[in-house]
């Protein structure tokens, strides 16, 4: 009796090896080791005081609507989530259709490769990345395009990443990565051939004030294209459920307010945009999007126990655990705005700067 304790004793250890190191090694792979995790820019024993501070944005929501404010409230954010991110999702900060058959990295890939095709650009244009993260995107754009593309994020930890990645993937040649806010960006007029926006500007205070500084470092002529975080026709400001759900995304992804899908085309037509295109690419025929949330929850709390075990041993900032937490319940709220259908995050719209200035 006592051997055949001892031979199911070693076969769950074997598992639970197996299991952390097998299975959980692929996630890994996509930028960021467990070991590894911490609070970005933020010093180890300040994670906790920070994630309190971000929570604090919530108890005060006139600021959060203060454009002087939200910057240091989205790179808060960011230090907290940056790295779960890349251990737990990847390199790629946003969502994208499910196509049978392909991987969720193939998926992600042709998304992002659907967004330079759309902005028509040629090798060796120059071409801006407004809110690029650890610069997933730029990187598939780049190898892709062979565009020179120039990638802005508020989050200086974000540019390490960013740099690294690059070089990594020998593409520091292609990719460049400065630390900025896109409210107020280091680039001179008319700069770029071409620019996008991966679910990047629902951060934006208000939306008009990204999208006038992006066309004005656009050069006459070109596209930008941009995927929206926004509520659809199907949200009801007067259903307690549909509040629920959208303050829920707003408070776990760092956003000073979703925007009705309605005021995208008005907004860049009002800084002198010109419309070439809009489309939800949420919608039938495309493939839930949220289904990666849905499949990933087992590897959510996989990786929980790793958060926990990691924290309490002193290897994982203190305050780790419940930026963890933040994540897991966000991205169940998220699967219900997908699932009922009044949220969207990846509302496109293709807009073009004249060529000559508008007389008015």
């Amino acid at each position: 009796m006592d051997s055949v304790a001892l031979y199911c004793t070693a076969g769950l250890i074997a598992g639970a090896l197996y299991w952390f190191i097998c299975v959980l090694g692929p996630a890994e792979r996509k930028g960021k080791r467990a070991l590894d995790l911490s609070g970005g820019s933020i010093s180890a024993e300040n994670v906790k005081d920070n994630y309190n501070q971000y929570w604090s944005f919530f108890r005060r929501p006139k600021e959060i609507e203060t454009a002087e404010k939200v910057p240091d409230f989205v790179d808060t954010f960011y230090n907290l989530v940056t790295d779960i991110y890349e251990w737990g999702w990847g390199q790629s900060f946003h969502f994208s259709p499910h196509i049978p058959g392909k991987s969720h990295k193939d998926a992600t890939r042709i998304h992002e490769e659907m967004a330079v095709d759309l902005i028509n650009v040629k090798p060796g244009q120059k071409i801006l990345d407004a809110g690029c993260g650890v610069g997933g995107p730029m990187r598939a754009i780049a190898a892709h395009s062979k565009a020179q593309v120039t990638g802005i994020t508020i989050n200086e930890y974000q540019v390490q990443r960013a740099k690294l990645h690059n070089k990594k993937a020998g593409l520091d040649s292609l990719c460049n990565v400065v630390c900025g806010n896109f409210l107020k960006m280091p680039f001179d007029e008319n700069t770029f051939d071409g620019a996008y926006s991966i679910e990047a500007t629902c951060h934006a205070p208000k939306l008009e004030e990204v999208y006038s500084e992006i066309f004005r470092v656009m050069k006459p002529g070109s596209l930008f294209v941009s995927y929206e975080w926004v509520t659809t026709e199907k949200y009801r400001d007067e259903d307690e459920e549909h509040k629920d759900v959208i303050q829920g995304i707003e408070r776990g992804d760092a956003l000073p307010g979703l925007r009705s899908y309605n005021d995208i085309a008005a907004t860049a037509k009002k800084v002198g945009f010109e419309v070439v295109k809009e489309k939800d690419l949420a919608k039938p025929p495309s493939k839930p999007w949220w289904n990666r949330l849905k499949m990933g929850r087992l590897a959510y709390w996989r990786n929980h126990v790793v958060v926990v075990i990691l924290s309490a041993i002193g290897v994982a900032p203190k305050g780790t655990v419940d930026v963890h937490k933040m994540l897991f319940k966000t991205a169940d709220y998220l699967t219900r705005g997908g699932e009922t259908g009044i949220f969207s995050p990846m509302h496109m719209i293709l807009c073009r700067k004249p060529e000559k200035a508008s007389d008015e």
